[in-house]
């Protein structure tokens, strides 16, 4: 009887130990969807506002210390409630949440300490001159950037990422003027002539319409199939917007004739950019995605900016960049946002004035001087808004070349645009350790 107790002791412990844990790991769980729970109840109710394109309408909009105060005690809160979650005991749609709110209410800790500060000292009036110029301009810059792209970044890798991106835009320029074998001043000319104007709505459309017909055609090779709604083309009637060449919103891609011609040029790239596979395939595979209530609370610039900015990579595979001008068309917008990039760190950064930002902008953009002030002026009114574009582009392809240098003749371009079409909703840090333990569909 003494050897049966024995050896029955032990089995019986085990079976106590595997309870105790199971019921830990329940307990943690629990703990786990009350933060959850309360972290979406909360965050709803605070009614934050979204940031907006302008910093005077994101400095007006700064609640009050008492908001504050009780903004600043939640999140703390909620901080302290994540700490004591081990997030190895979560379900991997918990884990997500669980990520989201932690990089969340780290964002919202700095931001609440920055607009307390700036309660403290805030000037009685807010001028245009920009950011720099005003009570810790520097740090909410910082923070805007941050919270616009949804990376980690600071103003000087911005600034460093932007001559990057110059250099990589003017060897495209370069080689384009090699290829017709022009000298700078010629191959400008050239481009400035009237033959690559036009002034007829029909003819605009009917160019947006075939090209849009091109690139279905081809969109097999680069993506899986979606069922999504018809992209629309129509003519923009917002004279707001008359500044940008078109838009895209409730499945219509707009194209902008106003008051002056427009450049033939533009119509791969742009329809590629707001139409598919750029904002409508994107934005609508994300309608048509279920989030959980976390995810719904949040979105990021960065991504959907620079998933535009990306598809634009691939106009010679879609069969839109049917000549060398359609490619051009690509370049000469891509030059533009690049030097955007250390501009708006230069103007809200680093203090530089119009003349500074104009001689920047001289110095490494050639034959686009008509709209030097109108950039200079965006990124003074909208600071790190313009970072998007090329930082997510950025991240989207190196990724692409990770991938596919893991994977080898194994890498598929589709599987890899699935992966990235459907990670719509989280930051960059979260879509990066998806690519890291991706793994083929076979």
């Amino acid at each position: 009887m003494k050897q049966s107790r024995l050896i029955i002791y032990p089995a019986r412990l085990i079976v106590l130990s595997c309870i105790l844990f199971l019921f830990n790991a329940m307990r943690r769980t629990d703990n786990f969807s009350s933060a959850r729970d309360e972290f979406v109840s909360n965050v709803s109710s605070f009614n934050i506002p979204y940031t907006r394109l302008s910093y005077k309408d994101n400095l007006q909009l700064i609640a009050g210390n008492d908001t504050l105060q009780k903004e600043l005690a939640f999140f703390t809160a909620i901080k302290e409630k994540l700490s004591k979650v081990n997030p190895n005991t979560l379900t991997a749609a918990q884990r997500m949440d669980y990520e989201i709110m932690q990089y969340q209410d780290a964002l919202n800790l700095e931001r609440i300490k920055l607009e307390q500060r700036w309660n403290a000292g805030k000037p009685a009036v807010v001028g245009d001159e920009g950011l720099y110029n005003l009570p810790i301009g520097k740090e909410l810059y910082a923070y805007y950037l941050k919270k616009w792209i949804g990376d980690e970044v600071t103003p000087q890798q911005i600034f460093d990422f932007g001559l990057q991106q110059i250099k990589r835009a003017q060897d495209g320029i370069n080689n384009i003027r090699r290829q017709l074998n022009m000298d700078e001043k010629t191959f400008y000319e050239h481009l400035n002539a009237s033959s690559f104007y036009v002034t007829s709505e029909t003819a605009i459309y009917d160019s947006f319409a075939q090209t849009k017909k091109i690139v279905l055609q081809n969109l097999d090779k680069l993506f899986l199939h979606y069922e999504i709604p018809e992209a629309r083309i129509s003519k923009g009637a917002i004279r707001a917007l008359v500044q940008t060449p078109g838009y895209y919103s409730s499945d219509t891609f707009y194209f902008n004739l106003f008051d002056k011609p427009y450049c033939t040029r533009q119509f791969a790239w742009l329809f590629i950019h707001e139409g598919i596979p750029g904002h409508h395939l994107q934005v609508s595979l994300e309608r048509s995605m279920k989030k959980s209530p976390v995810q719904q609370l949040f979105r990021y610039s960065g991504y959907a900016e620079g998933w535009g900015a990306y598809a634009e990579e691939y106009g010679k595979e879609l069969g839109a960049y049917k000549n060398i001008y359609d490619e051009m068309g690509k370049w000469e917008w891509d030059i533009v946002r690049s030097v955007r990039l250390p501009l708006d760190v230069g103007i809200n950064y680093l203090g530089w004035t119009n003349e500074q930002a104009l001689a920047f902008w001289k110095k490494n953009i050639v034959n686009q001087d008509a709209i030097a002030m109108r950039e200079i002026e965006r990124v003074r009114r909208w600071p790190c808004q313009v970072a998007c574009y090329k930082y997510g582009a950025a991240k989207f392809i190196e990724w692409r070349d990770r991938l596919q240098k893991k994977e080898g003749a194994r890498f598929d371009i589709r599987q890899y645009h699935d992966l990235i079409l459907k990670s719509a909703g989280l930051p960059f840090f979260m879509i990066e350790k998806k690519i890291n333990s991706y793994k083929p569909v076979s």
